[in-house]
């Protein structure tokens, strides 16, 4: 089968060409090798498997999408601007490239819809806003960001109309979505441009949100990539990782292994129209926990930098209930987090950083973004 990933030159993209290569599928990179990813040179990244097909061009150009789709039976959409605090302030640039990009492959898809049978689009977690939680009744609730007042007087954690705590559960794919900024506004975009679609054209179309994933080919050297990326960045650079809040916010880690395993199940099974799925492992981890466990195994000594400020926008805790993608297609996440970061640390010791942090850090307090 010919396959098209769009971002394939990419962290995650790359993984699953490799699995889609190894399947024995012909796979074809759309990628636009952007700056911030992939350094100044922009050239082909050396851990893009030689047998794919590179096509370097830009997701809003038609003529290069539709070079791109020429004989494809199934695309995995993968390219996007990357970066929740960036996105607040260059909210012309993640728009265009996200969700005008995600309109113009639709529309070639769309054009090629006798030949094109599967679309598959990353989404994230971000869409959801704050994750799930339980109150003081046992009953499933869903708040509100916290209040700017609540944040400044360094009361983190949610709790109720009576000022019981709040319990934070697995959310699954039933919440509602209450993306808190541009870029997962646009993730949001993304899904649901896919999903409608693929409705009224009649190509399947599934969803994968994904959760914090992390492991090898990360870009080290962009400031608004995943956490265990940015921290690992400072900590190649002797630098401590700088936390907000109180680090004690939890997230769902999943290894890169784990989300192209999923896709591959996505893709693989033959599925009602318009399915959602979370792609996580369904367990919470503090983002202190992260910097603690990278210093200590590459040796670093110093406590991690609570920087006592918080981000506009940010939520507390989100985990995932991976119970549809388990039922649905079998789906069980294979990576513990150990084993993972020691996969991680393995290829660390081998890469060289820029730390952009302290500078992405004043781009957010510049404009009040961090406070």
């Amino acid at each position: 089968m010919k396959i098209l990933v769009t971002g394939g030159a990419g962290f995650v993209g790359s993984h699953l060409v490799d699995a889609l290569l190894g399947a024995g599928h012909e796979v074809r990179v759309l990628d636009n090798l952007c700056q911030q990813v992939h350094g100044e040179t922009a050239k082909r990244p050396d851990y893009l498997n030689a047998g794919a097909e590179l096509q370097v061009g830009d997701v809003r150009d038609p003529e290069a999408v539709g070079r791109a789709l020429e004989d494809v039976e199934v695309v995995f959409h993968l390219a996007a601007a990357v970066g929740v605090g960036q996105s607040m302030y260059q909210m012309a640039h993640y728009v265009s490239v996200n969700s005008l990009g995600a309109a113009v492959l639709l529309e070639e898809i769309v054009a090629r819809r006798d030949r094109i049978r599967k679309m598959l689009v990353a989404s994230s977690m971000s869409i959801y806003g704050e994750g799930a939680y339980r109150d003081g009744r046992g009953e499933v609730v869903y708040p509100a960001l916290r209040s700017e007042t609540d944040l400044a007087a360094r009361r983190f954690e949610l709790e109720d109309a009576e000022g019981r705590p709040l319990e934070a559960i697995p959310t699954s794919e039933d919440k509602p979505l209450r993306p808190t900024s541009i870029y997962a506004v646009t993730k949001r975009d993304h899904e649901e441009m896919f999903l409608s679609v693929g409705a009224a054209y009649g190509i399947q179309a599934v969803a994968l949100r994904y959760f914090n994933i992390y492991g090898t080919r990360q870009a080290l050297s962009n400031p608004y990539t995943g956490v265990m990326a940015i921290f690992s960045a400072r900590l190649l650079n002797r630098n401590r990782p700088m936390l907000f809040e109180d680090g004690l916010q939890t997230r769902d880690f999943v290894h890169v292994s784990d989300v192209v395993r999923a896709n591959l199940l996505a893709m693989e099974a033959e599925l009602e129209d318009g399915r959602v799925y979370n792609v996580g492992t369904g367990r919470p981890t503090t983002i202190l926990r992260i910097a603690e466990l990278l210093a200590e195994h590459l040796g670093f000594d110093e406590p991690p930098d609570l920087v006592g400020r918080f981000r506009a926008g940010d939520i507390r805790h989100c985990y995932s209930d991976v119970g549809r993608i388990r039922d649905e297609l079998g789906y069980h996440p294979e990576v513990d987090l150990a084993d993972g970061i020691a996969e991680l640390l393995a290829w660390l010791r081998s890469q060289t950083a820029v730390d952009r942090i302290d500078r992405a850090a004043r781009e957010l307090e510049e404009r009040g973004l961090a406070r």
